[in-house]
């Protein structure tokens, strides 16, 4: 049986909160520790509670969650955040990703998803949806930009490249012919050496610097 994971939900909306509960407890493996009305005490008690995940609605009172995520994760950096909200704007997935977060779950989902999703983030394995990907894609292929030298060896660049396809740990190991250990390490070692913190600023950063026509 999995460890369980610990949640806490962060949304102004009483009936999202009761929403989002109702998947959370459709799992046994989840469990929630606490709620929050407002982005400020989502930073209160995820200083308190110490969570493994956090679940945070995007616009709340007295502090955002973007706002809220900047302050999670400067403090607390191995909590996971993931924002839940009904926008579908890249520009709100971009500034969620700049402020730390691991991933982006709309409410409309299919729960089922929801649940695939929180569990594949907790295993740092969760890859960008193709309907994100493809948007991404589509908002920068009109300026790419030149990438820096990266220090990056060509077996990095080739994980960093499946990386922004939407490819899982496993997935990458059976193309490149390696294993998911090895996977993990390179994935480990392209973090550091582009100062990023989640697979999902890697798959940012690789679309800017127009890896995918490579």
């Amino acid at each position: 049986m999995e460890p369980s994971i610990s949640v806490l939900i962060g949304d102004d909306s009483e009936a999202s909160r009761k929403a989002i509960r109702m998947i959370l407890q459709t799992d046994p493996n989840l469990k929630i520790v606490g709620e929050a009305k407002d982005g400020l005490e989502v930073v209160q008690m995820a200083e308190s509670l110490l969570p493994d995940l956090i679940l945070m609605d995007i616009n709340m009172p007295n502090m955002n969650g973007l706002e809220a995520t900047r302050l999670i994760k400067d403090q607390l950096p191995h909590i996971k955040i993931i924002m839940v909200t009904v926008s579908d704007q890249i520009s709100d997935l971009f500034e969620a990703i700049k402020k730390g977060a691991q991933g982006y779950l709309l409410k409309n989902l299919n729960p089922q998803i929801w649940i695939e999703y929180i569990h594949s983030i907790i295993n740092e394995e969760a890859p960008m949806s193709a309907a994100i990907a493809s948007r991404i894609l589509h908002e920068f292929n009109e300026k790419p930009i030149i990438s820096p030298n990266s220090g990056l060896t060509q077996r990095e660049h080739e994980v960093l490249i499946q990386v922004a396809k939407g490819l899982s740990n496993k997935e990458i190991a059976n193309t490149l012919f390696i294993t998911e250990h090895t996977v993990k390490n390179h994935l480990k070692n392209i973090m550091q050496k582009l100062y990023l913190n989640n697979r999902a600023q890697l798959v940012r950063y690789a679309y800017e610097q127009g890896f995918m026509g490579k």
